[in-house]
C-alpha cells in the first residue's frame, strides 16, 4: 500500500472519492466549462419544467398549439414575453417545449450513438485481424455516404411503421429522428475507441488477466472499458451538441419532427419564412436560434473542460497549465 492510499485510508476517504474530488476540481479550474455546465443546466432545467405547461390541454388543444386572440405575428409583450407566432401561438411556451424536444433528441442519439461505437470499437480494436478489417471497411464506407441521405432513408423505411407501432404521428417522427441520427453518429466513436482498445490490450495489466485465464468479454468489461471510460466521456459531450445541430438542420430542411410539434430547428425554419422586406420579424428568429446557440457553446465548453481535466499528460484549464 503506497503512503497516499494509507492517508487515504487513515482519514476515512475511499480512493476513488479522493479521485472524484480531483476530477472536479481540476474541471472547476475551467471557468468557461464551469459557466456552461451552469448555463446547460439552467437550459435543460427551464425546458424540462416548461413540457407539463406545453402539454396541457386548453379549449380542447395542447397549450402549446393554441392559436391565441389578438393580432398574429405579436411583438413581445407583458402578456406574451417572447411574442407569438403566424398562428398566434404564444413563443415562450412553444421555445420550452421545443428545447426539451432538441436536448431529449441530442441525449438520446448520443447514448445510442456512444452505446454502438463503444461496442465496435471494443470488438473491432480487441479482435484484430480480419475481423478488424472488415468493420473498420464498414466504418469507411459509411463515412462516404452523406448523413443526411441516410437519414432520410431511415425516415421513409421506417416512419410509418413506428408511427404506427407507437399510435402517434408526432411521437414516431420523433423516435425515428433520434434512432436515424444515432445511427449515423457513431463512426467517429468507433474509430477513436478502436485506437485506444489497440493500445491497452498490449498493457501488461490486460496480459496478466489473460494469462490468469479471464475470458475475453471479462478482459473487455473489466479491464479495457473501466480504461476507456475518459476519452468516450470527452467525445460523448461532443455528440450532444452536434447531435442536437443535425435535428435543428433536418427540422429547418423539413425533415425533421412533424408539425405541429415545435424544435428550436423548425422554429427557426419558420421564423426565416416570415422574414420579408416589408417588415422584419426579428422576434421569431432571434429566440429559438438564440437558445440553440448557446446551449451548443455551453456544452463544447463542458467538453474543452473534462478534455482538460481526464488529461493525463498535459492539464490546461482555458489555456493555463495546472
Amino acid at each position: 500500500m503506497t503512503t497516499l492510499a494509507r492517508a487515504e485510508v487513515s482519514a476515512g476517504t475511499p480512493a476513488a472519492l479522493s479521485g472524484e474530488v480531483g476530477l472536479w476540481r481540476r474541471f472547476s479550474r475551467h471557468r468557461a466549462a464551469v459557466a456552461g455546465l451552469v448555463l446547460a443546466g439552467a437550459m435543460a432545467l427551464a425546458c424540462l419544467v416548461s413540457v407539463p405547461l406545453a402539454l396541457s390541454q386548453e379549449q380542447g388543444q395542447p397549450a402549446y398549439d393554441r392559436q391565441r386572440a389578438g393580432p398574429l405575428l405579436g411583438e413581445p409583450t407583458g402578456e406574451h414575453v417572447l411574442g407569438t407566432d403566424a398562428l398566434g401561438r404564444d413563443l415562450l411556451i412553444r421555445l420550452g417545449l421545443g428545447g426539451a424536444i432538441s436536448l431529449g433528441i441530442g441525449l438520446a442519439a448520443a447514448l445510442l450513438a456512444g452505446t454502438i461505437g463503444v461496442t465496435w470499437g471494443m470488438v473491432a480494436g480487441y479482435a484484430g485481424g480480419r475481423v478488424d478489417a472488415v468493420l473498420m471497411r464498414i466504418v469507411d464506407v459509411l463515412y462516404g455516404l452523406p448523413y443526411v441521405l441516410l437519414v432520410i432513408l431511415l425516415k421513409v423505411a421506417f416512419e410509418k411503421p413506428l408511427a404506427a407501432a407507437v399510435g402517434s404521428a408526432q411521437l414516431g417522427s420523433i423516435l425515428i429522428l433520434l434512432l436515424a441520427i444515432g445511427a449515423v453518429s457513431w463512426l467517429t466513436m468507433a474509430r477513436v475507441v478502436r485506437g485506444q482498445v489497440l493500445s491497452l490490450k498490449a498493457q501488461p495489466f490486460v496480459e496478466a488477466a489473460r494469462a490468469a485465464g479471464a475470458s475475453d468479454g471479462r478482459i473487455l468489461l473489466r479491464e479495457i472499458l473501466p480504461n476507456l471510460a475518459g476519452p468516450v466521456l470527452v467525445y460523448a459531450t461532443l455528440i450532444v451538441p452536434q447531435a442536437i445541430l443535425q435535428e435543428s438542420f433536418l427540422s429547418f430542411l423539413g425533415i425533421g419532427v412533424a408539425p405541429p410539434v415545435p424544435t428550436w430547428g423548425a422554429m427557426a425554419a419558420e421564423g426565416v419564412s416570415a422574414l420579408n422586406t416589408i417588415r422584419v420579424y426579428w422576434w421569431l428568429i432571434v429566440w429559438p436560434c438564440l437558445a440553440l446557440g448557446l446551449t451548443l457553446l455551453s456544452l463544447n465548453f463542458i467538453g474543452d473542460g473534462l478534455r482538460d481535466a481526464l488529461d493525463p499528460t498535459g492539464r490546461t484549464f482555458g489555456g493555463r497549465r495546472a
